[in-house]
């Protein structure tokens, strides 16, 4: 404790009664201010900084996942080259479509199931799934919240079982067929 903190605690230590004689009679202690450093050691130099600079940030990584549309557009094609130049000029029209758009995640996912495995038992090769870019319900607080639950959830129920073994990519649609709102699922060959 502080002298004036310590100080105050004895104005109100004398106005009170001891609940219990028997115990004992030493009160808070006075904590010990911590020395200062002399001012002879030696202080880190930082760099010289004008305001407008902008920060040097090599080395430096940051660890946040990057956007959904910058991962699909990472993962190796398993397509024919041709075919994905096609189909990100919007130049290909897709087989079949579903529009999950304003469903819940527990309707969406045995739908777009469903679809998938018929889309692919009939020998379809490109469907479109229409998720909507979804709302803006970030409220501002502390941790941001995500646009479109379907748009994020989508491809990992195309990445699990049984689905996984039927979609050979994943890519977002051509402002044609929806843009940022849909998806381009290129299934395997039935075999």
């Amino acid at each position: 404790m502080t002298p004036e903190e310590l100080k105050l605690w004895q104005q109100v230590a004398k106005t009170t009664d001891r609940l219990d004689p028997k115990t004992g009679t030493e009160g808070p202690r006075l904590l010990e201010r911590p020395s200062k450093p002399p001012s002879d050691a030696p202080q880190p130099a930082l760099p010289d900084f004008r305001v407008g600079q902008n920060a040097n940030r090599s080395g430096h990584k940051h660890d946040t996942l990057p956007g959904l549309p910058e991962r699909l557009a990472r993962q190796p094609l398993q397509m024919d080259k041709r075919t994905n130049t096609r189909l990100k000029r919007g130049k290909v029209e897709p087989e079949a479509r579903i529009d999950l758009h304003g469903m819940t995640l527990a309707r969406a996912q045995p739908a777009l199931t469903g679809f998938i495995l018929r889309a692919q038992a009939q020998g379809k090769r490109l469907v479109l799934v229409i998720t909507g870019k979804g709302k803006n319900t970030d409220t501002g607080g502390p941790i941001p919240t995500r646009n479109g639950v379907l748009r994020h959830a989508v491809p990992q129920w195309l990445g699990m079982a049984p689905l996984s073994g039927l979609v050979l990519q994943i890519t977002q649609a051509h402002v044609r067929h929806g843009g940022g709102g849909a998806y381009y699922v290129y299934l395997r060959r039935n075999r």
